[in-house]
């Protein structure tokens, strides 16, 4: 079977769950089966793109290494039915960039909880070798139940790898402007230290809503990352508590010597404080 109105293959097209600029993502069911699935599928536009491709082709074979429950299940990737794409495990949640502007209260009442999830599941890829190399909201997946799934290891790369894109000086910049470490802009090779880097500026956004770096431009935003101070997280949220607003603090040093060493140490860390005084973030009207 090839590419129909509401076929794809032996799959079942049955609700389009988000879009991006190169895929789509649906909810579908295949033939004979009663579990659903998601199927991540290029557009049209991009079905003959083979940088896209190959980075569907590198999550599939990345994703098969892990078994966590805060990661989600890629199964495998499919090119024989006119269009490439991916199939893996139907996670029925928004991102977290989504929670912080549609359910800021679901976020107050569960953060602590979600951000432990989303640190073990980060945990876990360092474990199996890999490195994430564009930690955001946007791919962390919460549910009702404050369930969590990390996602989309497009650009995943080996902690430990002879030769690295990102060794490269004349390598595109790979990763998200508003989360990137500073090796990651430098091109150096990477460890688990630049995902704890990331980790940082997303822990500051989920627990004060703001970014730790904005700029005007890309380019004042990648040097804010190089060298501007680290802003201090309780001046953005007075109700975080002084040892987790240190702790994040560590998280964004621009020396990776001077971070926690991997998600383990902030683990333990984390898991002995709360984030906030009140227990929740305590919005306001800023």
């Amino acid at each position: 079977m090839g590419v129909g109105r509401d076929f794809i293959g032996p799959f079942q097209l049955i609700r389009l769950i988000r879009s991006g600029n190169t895929t789509q993502v649906w909810e579908a069911l295949r033939d004979g089966q009663t579990e659903r699935v998601a199927l991540k599928i290029l557009l049209q536009s991009q079905a003959k793109n083979k940088s896209e491709i190959e980075q569907l082709k590198h999550e599939t074979n990345v994703a098969k290494n892990f078994d966590h429950p805060n990661v989600i299940k890629i199964y495998d990737y499919h090119d024989s039915y006119g269009i490439p794409f991916i199939s893996m495990q139907l996670f029925n949640a928004k991102n977290l960039k989504l929670e912080m502007r549609e359910r800021p209260e679901f976020l107050d009442l569960n953060l602590q909880e979600i951000v432990r999830s989303c640190a073990e599941g980060l945990a876990h890829i360092h474990e199996k070798g890999w490195l994430h190399c564009d930690i955001k909201p946007d791919n962390y997946l919460a549910d009702e139940q404050a369930n969590v799934k990390l996602i989309d290891f497009s650009i995943a790369q080996p902690v430990k790898q002879k030769f690295s894109l990102f060794g490269n000086r004349n390598a595109v910049i790979k990763g998200t402007r508003s989360y990137i470490s500073p090796e990651q802009i430098r091109r150096q090779k990477l460890d688990v230290r630049s995902d704890v880097y990331s980790f940082g500026c997303m822990l500051y956004e989920l627990a004060s809503g703001k970014l730790p770096f904005t700029a005007v431009n890309p380019n004042d935003l990648l040097a804010k990352h190089l060298h501007g101070n680290i802003p201090s997280l309780q001046a953005a949220n007075p109700n975080v508590n002084l040892d987790f607003a240190n702790l994040v603090t560590r998280m964004l040093a621009k020396k990776p010597d001077e971070r926690p060493s991997d998600m383990k140490e902030f683990l333990l860390e984390f898991k002995r404080m709360r984030m906030f005084r009140g227990g929740v973030r305590r919005r306001t009207n800023e």
